[in-house]
């Protein structure tokens, strides 16, 4: 499999969720869920023109590249011309809501003054491996790509010029195909389209489809040709207005914080209708103007960023289970990471709390109610991350945080929603989560459930921090666990369920006494972020923010703000996660640390540095309004993981803390 680790753009529906470079190439596909299963290797597009060879959209020394999201939406446009030939073309590409089916539309205009005759042509390659072997063949004018489980398939309504079903990576470059009939025996196989003679000025317009047809549901190929022919029925030309009525109507009804109603006022004031300034003479309305003039553009990258947030959000989302991955996936080799598509728990929670602030209060729900229900342990804990369907995937250890954050996450919810129902739905779940935690990773002995309360001493064992590089005793954790106490009394309060208020109470006054005393640098004045090292670390803002164990403004936080300031900031403005780190060079700001000292300094009034942490993120989003996991400290660009759910909830947070949007001015 080719490295392909930025997903610049992403389109989906329930069930469907691609990706895609900046100049246009697919790079993955998931389907049913958003993190499995990603079918793509490689799915490459390029055209022939009179006597040239092949010349691929989104790779020619002669191409030239826009690309964009029609506004408010998940379809994406992308320009390619290329000047040699100066043929242009309108890539679009958007996921049909009712279907799921990708509709690849493409506008073919000839710019030049002379006739072009032009081929289309299609490479696709499958992941494949001996467990899931995919074979191929032509069928009415369509390309079958079909494994045990699966049947993809690529087709359009003009009929197929040629194909090779063997090895075509090769074979496709020269422009022709031929093949014999029947089947192929490879994961790779390229088609190709007559578009025809393209006269100066004329355009031409056709569109492929991709369908994939689960196996274990229907595998006859009749009938699954049944479906293609129902397929290429499909009035693409409607079915985009379906869709982008659809994403528009999702934005409206999530825009949480009113900002998007803000554009007519900042326009009314570009224009000049207010009616301001009475007595203001011109130079000072010049300068007003000026000043408007900035504001409008820092509230146009904020919206750029808050609208992909509320439309990456339900791409992350498992609407069955409620899971919610961190993001699409970016290394399936671990060439880097251990991978991204999966769902943390804390991450999750993080997440979910943007949800509420963006009315997506039902899939939080579900997060709570469904996801963790199914995801919990028999000993009352949740491992480390899951597939969005509920099943366990790989983990190398026990983040205590995670498991605290959702009790945590839970009380949060019901702050916003005051659904009693929903709390006695979760409430038996939360009965089960250990106070002590079993298999010595929690801090505080042996295995006790909140129903059945000891009084014991505390004895330290170890856990791994939220960053899942150290094994220790960690204040984050401590601070969660902390949090979920407090939430765990409230909840019983809600509920009159009093029973252990007070032993809780206890065991939470014993906990940030415990901290206090243990994770304290006497010689520095300042918070330890464990029990083996110095090393200042972003995750202690987690004491206050979002955990409230500490206050603000008390000594000890305010000598460590200081410290962090000293040695987490970078000299562009942006903060990283903590000292030494050594992930990916470990030299670039995290949005995710740096929007978590914007929460803390919006807490004791510091406004002012909160905006120009927040203006910072934002200035670094991608063209399409994504936030990365890093930032490129050199060159100001999103850097590593793009779309990363937690980075997003992040932001959304920090704006709904920020106050009237007019502060972002």
């Amino acid at each position: 499999m080719k490295k392909k680790y930025y997903n610049e753009a992403i389109i989906g529906n329930e069930k469907i969720v691609a990706s895609f470079s900046y100049q246009g190439e697919m790079l993955r596909l998931f389907y049913p869920t958003r993190d499995y299963r990603q079918f793509i290797d490689t799915m490459q597009t390029g055209v022939k023109i009179n006597d040239s060879a092949l010349i691929y959209l989104h790779e020619d020394i002669n191409n030239e590249y826009e690309q964009y999201y029609t506004e408010n939406t998940n379809i994406l446009n992308t320009k390619i011309k290329n000047t040699y030939f100066n043929l242009s073309i309108l890539q679009t590409d958007f996921v049909s809501i009712s279907k799921n089916v990708i509709i690849k539309k493409y506008k073919l205009t000839n710019e030049n003054s002379i006739d072009l005759e032009v081929d289309f042509l299609l490479y696709s390659k499958l992941l494949s491996n001996n467990n899931n072997m995919v074979g191929s063949k032509i069928e009415k004018d369509t390309l079958l790509q079909y494994s045990h489980d699966y049947t993809y398939c690529i087709f359009s309504k003009l009929p197929i010029l040629g194909y090779r079903l063997n090895h075509s990576e090769e074979e496709i470059k020269s422009g022709y195909l031929y093949d014999k009939d029947y089947i192929g025996m490879a994961n790779d196989s390229a088609i190709s389209y007559k578009i025809g003679n393209l006269k100066p000025k004329e355009s031409k317009e056709f569109e492929i489809f991709i369908y994939i047809n689960n196996n274990q549901e229907k595998y006859q190929m009749d009938e699954i040709i049944e479906d293609v022919e129902k397929i290429k029925s499909i009035d693409t030309t409607k079915e985009q207005k379906k869709v982008e009525k659809y994403w528009n109507n999702y934005v409206k009804e999530h825009d949480g914080l009113k900002i998007l109603s803000k554009k007519e006022e900042w326009q009314r004031k570009l224009t000049g209708k207010d009616e301001i300034k009475d007595a203001v003479n011109k130079s000072i309305e010049k300068e007003q103007n000026e000043i408007d003039k900035i504001a409008y553009e820092k509230y146009e990258s904020i919206k750029k960023i808050y609208v992909r947030s509320i439309l990456l959000f339900p791409l992350l989302s498992n609407t069955e289970t409620g899971g919610i991955s961190a993001a699409i996936e970016v290394d399936e080799e671990r060439s880097k990471c251990g991978r991204y598509s999966y769902c943390w728990p804390r991450d999750a929670v993080f997440v979910t709390k943007a949800l509420d602030i963006l009315n997506m209060t039902e899939q939080t729900t579900k997060f709570y109610t469904n996801f963790c229900k199914k995801t919990q342990s028999k000993n009352g804990m949740w491992e480390q991350r899951f597939y969005t369907d509920g099943r366990l995937a790989p983990c190398w250890g026990y983040q205590i945080d995670e498991t605290a954050s959702i009790i945590y996450g839970i009380y949060e919810h019901y702050k916003i929603t005051k659904d009693k129902e929903f709390l006695k739905q979760v409430y038996p779940m939360c009965q089960k989560v250990p106070l002590g935690l079993p298999l010595g990773t929690f801090p505080f002995g042996k295995s006790v459930p909140f129903g059945t309360l000891e009084k014991e001493p505390m004895t330290e064992k170890e856990s791994y921090d939220l960053w899942e590089m150290h094994e220790g005793v960690h204040l984050y954790s401590l601070s969660a666990i902390y949090a979920a106490l407090k939430a765990m009394i409230a909840i019983k309060q809600e509920l009159n369920e009093t029973k252990e208020i007070e032993e809780l109470e206890e065991k939470a006054k014993q906990i940030k006494d415990y901290c206090l005393k243990n994770f304290y640098d006497e010689q520095s004045k300042t918070l330890k972020r464990n029990n083996k090292d110095n090393i200042m670390d972003i995750s202690l803002l987690g004491t206050v923010v979002p955990f409230s164990m500490l206050d603000a403004e008390q000594r000890e936080v305010k000598n460590t703000i200081e410290k962090i300031n000293m040695t987490l900031r970078t000299y562009t403005g942006g903060y990283l996660r903590f000292e030494n780190d050594s992930y990916l060079g470990g030299n670039n700001p995290w949005p995710i640390a740096t929007l978590w000292l914007a929460l803390y300094n919006m807490k004791i009034g510091k406004q002012e540095e909160a905006t120009n942490q927040i203006e910072f993120i934002s200035k670094t989003a991608t063209k399409h309004g994504f936030l990365a996991e890093q930032i490129d400290n050199e060159t100001m660009q999103s850097n590593w993981v793009i779309g990363l759910g937690w980075s997003h909830a992040m932001y959304i947070i920090a704006l709904s803390q920020l106050g009237t949007f007019g502060d972002v001015s």
